[in-house]
């Protein structure tokens, strides 16, 4: 079982910049995992953003994402933060992230484990 926390969500105007973080928990491992961020905009799926696996983080991204998300983690592995440049309003919506411990992270739909979600509202 894995314990996601989200953070910094907020309200940003149009052409801004946020970033978000995410600190996973698991209790008695330290074992390597996937991580990654997903959002949820109105009316549409949620869709993966990018993700990686905390112990040797190469990036995975679909390509409609790339150029203004990018991921990165923390001092501490199991943190992964969300840099998102030039928003735009279609951005606005819930941003979770998530985790999966059985590998394969760039195969999206395996992921398991969500935190509650962060709301990004873009203006």
């Amino acid at each position: 079982h894995v314990q996601l926390v989200e953070s910094g969500g907020g309200s940003v105007q149009a052409g801004g910049s946020l970033s978000l973080s995410c600190v996973a928990s698991r209790r008695r491992s330290s074992e390597s995992f996937c991580m990654a961020w997903f959002r949820q905009v109105p009316g549409n799926d949620r869709e993966p953003i990018a993700g990686l696996y905390t112990g040797n983080p190469f990036t995975y991204q679909p390509d409609s994402m790339k150029g203004r998300f990018t991921i990165s983690q923390g001092s501490n592995k199991f943190v992964l933060n969300l840099h998102m440049n030039d928003l735009k309003p279609e951005d606005s919506g819930i941003y979770y992230c998530a985790a999966e411990l059985m590998g394969m992270c760039d195969v999206f739909s395996r992921y398991k484990y969500w935190g509650q979600g962060t709301q990004v509202t873009v203006s």
